[in-house]
């Protein structure tokens, strides 16, 4: 916490008060970080110029933002548990809507399967997550590869 105060240039007591636990302070890093990405996928991603890689792009970010910040993904998965590090509340609806729509996107397109789902990416993510954290491959390929399994054939 005192490093983190010198980094924003506030007390140590400034950051208390607004994150009395170290887990408060993750668990609004976690959520600063999907509404990041729910942003990028309702903007960024449906403006692509070809018609359905919208998914790509953005489970592109999800590997940049995570391997660029393994800290912050470890500190997400340590303080939720593995299984729990996925959103919730309004910034899981969040997600859930701008992924809905890339998903939606694609199979209009006709890019990806027509029983691709939101689950799935997330099943994606999680797979893309610990491909990351672990480094147990290329995430790139990784991406590739699951994006592989929901094109339309």
């Amino acid at each position: 916490m005192p490093e983190l105060a010198r980094a924003a240039g506030v007390g140590v007591g400034t950051i208390y008060r607004h994150f009395p636990t170290r887990r408060d302070l993750v668990e609004a890093a976690a959520e600063h970080r999907f509404a990041e990405l729910a942003e990028y996928g309702r903007t960024e991603c449906r403006r692509r110029p070809e018609p359905g890689r919208g998914l790509e792009q953005y489970l592109t970010r999800v590997g940049e933002m995570l391997s660029g910040d393994r800290g912050l993904s470890s500190a997400i998965e340590a303080a939720r548990g593995t299984s729990e590090s996925e959103p919730r509340g309004a910034a899981r609806s969040e997600l859930d809507t701008a992924i809905s729509a890339l998903v939606e996107d694609g199979r209009a397109a006709g890019t990806l399967r027509p029983d691709a789902t939101v689950r799935d990416v997330y099943m994606l993510v999680g797979g893309l997550s610990a491909t990351i954290r672990t480094g147990s491959g290329d995430w790139r390929r990784f991406v590739d590869l699951a994006l592989n399994g929901l094109r339309a054939h």
